[in-house]
């Protein structure tokens, strides 16, 4: 199934102390002289806020940067859809905050699965993304005093996440769009909207360009550079319903994976549990509320099995507020992996609401009497609005109902301490790297991750790599056009297939695949089940699969079904590294590895590493790097 190969080190983190890494690798980094930057050229795949913000700060320091994204503009890049907030450790608050205990609760809450150096930074570039966005002019909520206004998000106890109403992800995602913008009318930045990366083109053993499909015309552009970006997201869609935008893919990230840069940890997924329940078959993505609502909202379900009367009718000593219950220090704000379980088990009671029984309630009646509804209209409007458009119901009236739902990606491509890949010149930023979250994401860090890498850490450590552009060497016409007939090659095979199913089948059926056996709970035999019946629905698709149309103009079915090619290999990576990975550690839960009470347990002695993945024709290669602790004592997690 798989064999392991050599060990895998990070060879760019400095050692010392931890605070003042960053620091010295910022100095230690080779500067690019100005005038040599207007030589250089940086292709960046995605526009979302890694993408953006790296491309418009490129752009801003003077290199010629090519940006890329599938979607009709910059602005629609799926950053958007993360409503709830940011994190930073400001600490205008003073509730006990700090750049060290921002670093402790995300290496604790990735149940200590990332690098201690990474994360650190993170937590030091922090304060500045929060500056550099209200530079921007993002409209964050502020105190009466005039302070930027913080909340609380799950897996901390202090209140650090600043927001813009329920719009955080959009209003940032402007702010990195104008800086993008002004970039473009200064003539350093050229945005290609509506064109889709299919293929990575390495030369000489660096990344030096990419070949493009314009999805409107279909022609098959090639455009090369000195180094390439890729900041095209993550690749929950594989589960098919997820909370993931349906454009949403892994074409970037997994041809850049079969051109030799590693995959680290793809089965750390993540579960969010604020999600609105599936209402039917015929849904194609599910929605997200934010997790900001459970710093108000109350999450309870009945305490007695099959209890169907309205919630109103429920009284309060028959309700059981069991996040409130079980982990008292956190209550419901307990960080996601665990939230989302816990939601599961009461459900598997039978103690769930709504359809199915797959639903608990998120209720907002005690904040509503504390607060006033004016207040809980002016943090949580937009989504309240949202959820009554949805679902028919009024969350001021009724409680919410949500459920669990596929959300993020804590895996991703591996890169080093300067988000470099295995491939020379492949540099990889936000949800499309493995390296700042280890098995579990926190709430509202993923914004601070795509802006601390695309503002502040890519621009350094690439010119690093850029200063030595000039040994590059010219790209040899023969490794374009091989690129090229790849791309070319999967497009006609895919079109002469003219089978009886569509792409969106398959998907649809391997996502189910995915969700039943390699979903919020793993076995051993549910993964074994997954990796027989993946290659044959695989082998079922090249041989039925139908898609109609031609490759010239808008197709599509033909952008549906690769992008549908691709998540079948990578399904089958998840669950081969779901099946090595014995243990259970934040989002990956092996349900024959926990404790007593159900919680998560850890083999740190066997499985203290990064799994980074290498793709060859005769099966995947296991690399290990192994983490090491100085600062952040491995322990049990425990929020109660």
């Amino acid at each position: 199934m798989y064999r392991v190969g050599e060990p895998i080190r990070d060879t760019k983190a400095p050692e010392g102390p931890i605070e003042e890494r960053w620091d010295k690798r910022r100095f230690s980094a080779k500067l690019v002289n100005p005038v040599n930057k207007r030589k250089l050229t940086v292709i960046v795949v995605g526009t979302g806020l890694a993408g953006g913000s790296a491309a418009a700060t490129l752009g801003e320091l003077g290199y010629k940067v090519k940006s890329f994204c599938y979607q009709d503009s910059p602005r629609r890049a799926h950053s958007i859809a993360a409503q709830g907030g940011i994190n930073a450790a400001k600490n205008y608050r003073g509730d006990g905050d700090s750049v060290y205990r921002l670093f402790y609760d995300t290496v604790k809450g990735g149940d200590y699965r990332a690098r201690e150096s990474n994360v650190y930074r993170l937590a030091q570039v922090s304060v500045n993304i929060i500056d550099q966005a209200v530079a921007q002019g993002v409209p964050f909520a502020r105190e009466y005093g005039g302070l930027l206004d913080t909340r609380s998000f799950g897996g901390t106890q202090v209140s650090r996440t600043f927001y813009a109403r329920g719009q955080t992800g959009q209003q940032l995602l402007l702010g990195a769009y104008q800086a993008l913008e002004r970039q473009v009318a200064a003539g350093n930045v050229e945005v290609h909207t509506r064109h889709e990366m299919l293929e990575l083109i390495v030369s000489g053993g660096r990344a030096r360009g990419v070949v493009v499909r314009d999805m409107v015309t279909g022609e098959i552009e090639t455009h090369l550079a000195d180094a390439v970006v890729l900041a095209s997201g993550g690749y929950g869609n594989v589960f098919y319903l997820s909370t993931n935008a349906k454009g949403c893919n892994t074409t970037a990230i997994w041809r850049a994976h079969k051109k030799g840069a590693h995959f680290g940890n793809p089965c750390y997924t993540q579960i969010h549990p604020t999600c609105i329940p599936q209402s039917g078959d015929h849904q194609s993505k599910l929605t997200l509320m934010s997790e900001s609502l459970r710093n108000d909202g109350r999450v309870w379900v009945p305490k007695r099995k099959g209890d169907d009367r309205a919630p109103g009718d429920i009284p309060e000593d028959e309700r059981d507020y069991y996040l409130e219950r079980i982990y008292p220090a956190f209550g419901n704000l307990v960080p996601r992996d665990i939230a989302s379980r816990a939601a599961k088990n009461v459900c598997d009671e039978g103690r769930g609401v709504g359809p199915g029984g797959l639903g608990v309630y998120l209720d907002f009646a005690d904040a509503i009497r504390r607060m006033g509804r004016e207040a809980v209209e002016k943090k949580y409007g937009n989504l309240f609005e949202m959820y009554e458009r949805i679902t028919g119901e009024n969350p001021y009236e009724v409680p919410m109902r949500i459920y669990p739902a596929v959300h993020y990606t804590m895996g991703g491509l591996w890169v080093d301490y300067d988000l470099q890949s295995t491939i020379p010149g492949l540099f990889v930023v936000g949800e499309a790297n493995f390296s700042d979250h280890g098995a579990n994401r926190l709430g509202a860090s993923a914004l601070m991750q795509g802006l601390a890498d695309g503002y502040f850490v890519l621009p350094t450590t690439i010119g690093d790599y850029l200063a030595g552009a000039g040994t590059f060497g010219p790209v040899e016409e023969g490794d374009v056009a091989e690129a090229r007939k790849a791309v070319q090659d999967k497009i006609d095979k895919l079109l002469s297939v003219n089978g009886n199913r569509t792409a969106d089948s398959y998907h649809r059926e391997l996502g189910r695949i995915m969700w039943d056996y390699c979903g919020m709970e793993r076995t051993e035999e549910s993964l074994r089940k997954a990796l027989e019946r993946i290659p044959e629905l695989r082998e079922e698709f090249w041989n039925n699969v139908k898609v109609p149309g031609d490759p010239e103009g808008l197709n599509q079915a033909l952008e549906r079904a690769g992008r549908v090619a691709d998540f079948f290999e990578l399904a089958e990576l998840m669950c081969i590294d779901a099946l090595h990975r014995t243990e259970s550690c934040g989002g990956h839960f092996r349900a024959e590895s926990q404790d007593a009470d159900g919680e998560a347990l850890r083999d740190d002695e066997n499985f203290a590493y990064v799994a980074a993945w290498e793709w060859t024709p005769e099966g995947p290669v296991l690399h290990k790097e192994e983490l090491n602790y100085e600062y952040v004592k491995m322990t049990q997690r425990s929020y109660k």
